[in-house]
């Protein structure tokens, strides 16, 4: 794995991955491949076309730019992948992004700047910065160099993760930087995770018991809701369980995201056989109120994982 990492996107300006106005940085890469992933783009660590057919006009531009004949207008996909080198010729000249190049490169330096600009709003509203992707940790020596300059500006941190890192070299080169962590735990079925998510998890779950041990960050679990697969009596009932004995203090479901199916697509992967659109606010209430159940069943110290978690 490179020590440079590539960017997928800098979103500025977000409320939903942490405290206050927050910048998010998604870095490409990730040792996962869950089935459900939202952010397809992600995954990969090289550079990546995406071609999205209802922003193509069919002009021709990206057919005489590409160096590998790997054009074709007539071709559903428009990108025979096996030439594409992914140079980023075709999507530089691609007038309506059709055709985009997904990854680039940051110096810290550069990406210290862009995420600086926002600093007024992260003060004014307890804000800072996020770090996701993909999976961010996988770039520890990149990692440690940005955290040292965003808290040397004082900016608060917050670390979204799969939770499958080395954790030594974790401990070494972020978690002294790290105000508070997002923490995934999926599927509690060893079997079942490596089918769903492309791994086994008993790396993702020592790594969370050792990390509630640790002083002065904060872990806050997230579990998504994938119909069928995560959003399971089984699968809750057995997460709870894990939670309770490791020591969490709350935790998050997070509603299934489709969002990853199209994206998917447009690099030329498979359709992922998953449901196309977002839970239905009744689908929502049933699943919380199974997991209220299931806590309500195992008794008084289970109840804190139903408490609203504090950033």
């Amino acid at each position: 794995m490179s020590s440079f990492p590539l960017i997928v996107d800098v979103k500025r300006h977000s409320l939903e991955d942490g405290p206050g106005i927050r910048s998010v940085v998604f870095f490409k890469g990730c040792p996962l491949r869950c089935i459900f992933c939202h952010n397809y783009e992600a995954q990969s660590p090289e550079a990546e076309i995406a071609f999205s057919a209802k922003d193509c006009i069919k002009c021709g531009r990206c057919k005489e730019v590409c160096p590998q004949g790997a054009i074709d207008l007539e071709l559903p996909g428009r990108i025979y992948r096996e030439r594409c080198i992914r140079c980023g010729k075709c999507a530089s000249v691609c007038p309506g992004r059709g055709l985009r190049l997904i990854g680039s490169y940051y110096s810290v330096e550069s990406l210290t700047e862009i995420l600086l600009r926002d600093l007024p709003f992260y003060r004014h509203s307890g804000g800072g910065v996020t770090l996701s992707g993909g999976e961010c940790t996988i770039y520890p020596d990149y990692l440690e160099t940005l955290l040292k300059s965003l808290k040397a500006s004082g900016i608060h941190v917050v670390l979204e993760t799969s939770g499958y890192f080395d954790y030594d070299v974790f401990k070494q080169k972020m978690l002294p930087y790290i105000d508070l962590i997002y923490y995934d735990i999926k599927i509690a079925d060893v079997e079942a995770h490596r089918q769903y998510i492309g791994k086994p998890n008993q790396k993702i779950f020592e790594n969370f018991r050792r990390l509630l041990r640790e002083k002065g960050v904060k872990v806050h679990p997230r579990t998504p809701l994938v119909p069928g697969i995560t959003a399971t009596k089984e699968n809750l009932s057995t997460i709870v369980d894990f939670l309770c004995d490791a020591g969490a203090g709350s935790v998050s479901l997070l509603p299934y995201n489709p969002m990853g199916i199209e994206m998917a697509v447009n690099l030329g992967r498979p359709r992922p056989p998953l449901p196309m659109g977002f839970m239905k606010p009744d689908e929502e209430r049933e699943v919380y109120a199974m997991f209220k159940t299931i806590i309500e069943e195992r008794g008084r110290r289970w109840k804190r994982l139903l408490e609203p978690a504090s950033a």
